[in-house]
């Protein structure tokens, strides 16, 4: 469906008919900050650099992309609440920021499904489990067998508590009945160096950031989150299909903008995410990063992050996932 809508906007609007669309309403009449809550290299980053690049086309002006890592996303997301309203300043960030903390937080420095305004999904993509070469680990049943003969002793790193790389190990260990340890990154890049270098055992890494270094035999893959395998790693099972029946974790990025802005200007924005996503030099740099671009509008993008915001919370509850300060 989301893909049919991209489609449905790139042909009512056209790369060419863009900027005009956008320039319209005297939007941008300065250079557009794009706020990104994970330090530089990591998936979410990727995406917001690929799209700043042809935003810059289609509007014009220079889009740079702002890097404000740490505290699950809250820091770009506070950042961007507070902004202006006038498009100059956009949010590009995962799920955590756009939504889901409310079911982990006790209390939030904003809400995501108030305090910004909903633009446009961008991607989905699978995590990867991936641990040391060192590791006794080939398979998701060694990877249990073991977390299960030393427990809290296994390693993971992510990108932070709260966050997709976090809920997703979380969400294995619940299912299979085993404790890991978790350790916290300022990004999941920074976590797959650490599991490299046998300073962590393993990682849920997002597909892109772990592609590299599972091609150079770096880091082993030994299964993918999602309901089906990864058309970039062809050979490494899902979760599910490994022994873990029904288990099925997706990542998400998407775009927000600060509260207040007008329906007007929303709309135009979301429609230029859109015909970015469509453009064959994004869809190329990420599809071949394991990247689905989905895109749709500021309306499906609310009702969806609600959603995820439930379910997020019914895993919180049977996990027995302590809520965080």
């Amino acid at each position: 469906m989301n893909r049919s809508i991209v489609s449905v906007l790139a042909a009512a609007l056209g790369l060419a008919a863009a900027p005009a669309f956008a320039q319209s309403s005297g939007f941008p009449n300065r250079p557009v900050r794009i706020m990104v809550g994970f330090a530089p290299g990591g998936s979410v980053d990727l995406v917001a650099r690929a799209l700043s690049q042809r935003l810059s086309v289609i509007w014009g002006r220079q889009v740079v992309v702002e890097n404000r890592p740490g505290a699950a996303s809250h820091i770009a997301g506070l950042a961007v609440s507070r902004a202006e309203p006038d498009g100059h300043t956009l949010l590009v960030t995962s799920m955590g920021a756009l939504g889901t903390n409310l079911a982990l937080y006790r209390t939030m420095p904003y809400n995501p499904l108030k305090d910004l305004s909903p633009l446009a999904l961008l991607v989905s993509q699978n995590l990867v489990l991936i641990v040391n070469p060192a590791l006794p680990v080939k398979t998701v049943r060694d990877y249990i067998s073991l977390a299960k003969a030393r427990p809290g002793e296994v390693t993971y790193g992510s990108a932070g508590s709260g966050g997709p790389l976090h809920l997703s190990a979380e969400m294995f260990a619940h299912r299979v009945g085993v404790r890991l340890s978790h350790i916290t990154y300022k990004g999941g890049a920074l976590a797959a160096v650490d599991v490299m270098g046998g300073q962590i055992a393993s990682a849920f890494q997002p597909e892109p950031e772990a592609l590299p270094h599972i091609r150079s035999g770096r880091v082993r893959a030994i299964a993918v989150t999602g309901p089906n395998r990864s058309q970039q790693l062809p050979d490494v099972p899902t979760i599910a299909e490994s022994g873990v029946p029904g288990y099925a974790f997706v990542s998400w990025t998407a775009a927000a903008a600060p509260p207040g802005m007008s329906r007007e200007l929303q709309e135009r924005i979301s429609a230029d995410f859109n015909a970015a996503l469509k453009s064959p030099d994004v869809r190329q740099r990420l599809n071949e990063v394991g990247l689905e671009i989905t895109g749709g509008t500021p309306e499906q993008m609310a009702t969806f992050a609600r959603a995820e915001v439930s379910r997020i919370a019914e895993l919180v509850k049977v996990a027995g996932i302590p809520l965080l300060d």
